[in-house]
């Protein structure tokens, strides 16, 4: 079944020249079942980049997903025209009154500040308390992660004394958890922060169980059952390009970098990269929206009843 998003949203074109099947609403609502709820909070500056990346996991599944793209009510993007936010986005005080099957927090490029300095800080706590009453599942993403880990548990955030940069292979440490159906024993993900949650912090808070970490860049998944929540700090969702557009967009502005580790052949920037993550990156969220669809109320309206 195909992901519901708008004929003009430019990840209805992308994904379709992909393969992925696509839905505009039209045709969804001939379709006698309930589609999937899907809220994408998107914080990252590159809106349209990242509406692409997370529609193309989620679209993959056999269930038909209506994806809502949400943005905070107090603060203005710089990086996405005025007309594409207004079009195709609603702010969180415009869907607070309404119930979702699933909610992703993106990343942010603001991981150097302390949290409660973050200009959208008490918004974004307000979201997360919603996501109590109003979301049956949410995925924390990087710094969204971070973020909703920090303020259920009060996990702090480190910072690293270098730019954590590259594909780092990862292990998994809960081979039983239908999050990782499918998962071999260890996988390659892609890494872009300069700040860690270490684990020592995610056992002393309680409640929390790591089901994928790296012994090069630290946890990488963990699930909060308590929340029906799970934080990833990495970026499964990356495109085959997005860590060299990163590097080269440093290299141009003269900031200090490290060619991303295990990420060019031969560690050659000029070699097109290869993606090797994909495959599980599909299957993470993939199991993710299967778990939603086993386990949501058929009655959207009983979502946190």
């Amino acid at each position: 079944m195909p992901i519901k998003i708008p004929a003009n949203l430019p990840a209805f074109d992308v994904l379709t020249r992909e393969g992925v099947m696509v839905m505009d609403p039209d045709a969804a609502v001939h379709q006698d079942i309930r589609p999937l709820r899907i809220g994408l909070l998107n914080l990252m500056p590159k809106k349209i980049q990242t509406e692409n990346q997370f529609a193309r996991l989620i679209g993959a599944t056999p269930l038909q997903i209506e994806l809502t793209l949400i943005r905070m009510s107090e603060h203005q993007t710089k990086n996405t025209a005025a007309e594409h936010m207004e079009e195709f986005y609603k702010t969180f005080a415009e869907v607070k009154d309404e119930k979702f099957d699933g909610l992703i927090i993106t990343g942010a490029p603001i991981e150097h500040l302390p949290f409660h300095e973050v200009t959208y800080w008490n918004e974004l706590t307000q979201i997360f308390d919603w996501t109590q009453t109003n979301v049956h599942s949410t995925f924390g993403v990087c710094w969204g992660g971070m973020a909703m880990i920090n303020y259920f548990h009060h996990v702090p955030k480190h910072l690293t004394d270098h730019k954590v940069f590259g594909c780092f292979r990862h292990r998994v440490t809960a081979p039983a958890s239908p999050y990782l159906r499918g998962f071999s024993d260890d996988c390659v993900i892609p890494v872009s922060r300069w700040t860690e949650m270490r684990q020592d912090d995610i056992d002393k808070a309680g409640g929390l169980q790591t089901l994928i970490t790296s012994d090069e860049s630290g946890p990488c998944l963990v699930e909060d059952a308590a929340h029906r929540a799970l934080y990833i700090f990495n970026h499964f969702e990356y495109d085959s390009g997005t860590l060299k557009q990163e590097y080269d967009r440093d290299v141009a502005e003269g900031t200090p970098i490290n060619i991303p580790m295990n990420y060019y052949p031969n560690d050659d920037p000029t070699a097109p990269p290869m993606n090797k993550w994909r495959s599980h990156a599909h299957l993470l969220y993939g199991n993710w929206i299967n778990q939603i669809y086993q386990t949501t109320a058929y009655d959207i309206n009983d979502i946190g009843t």
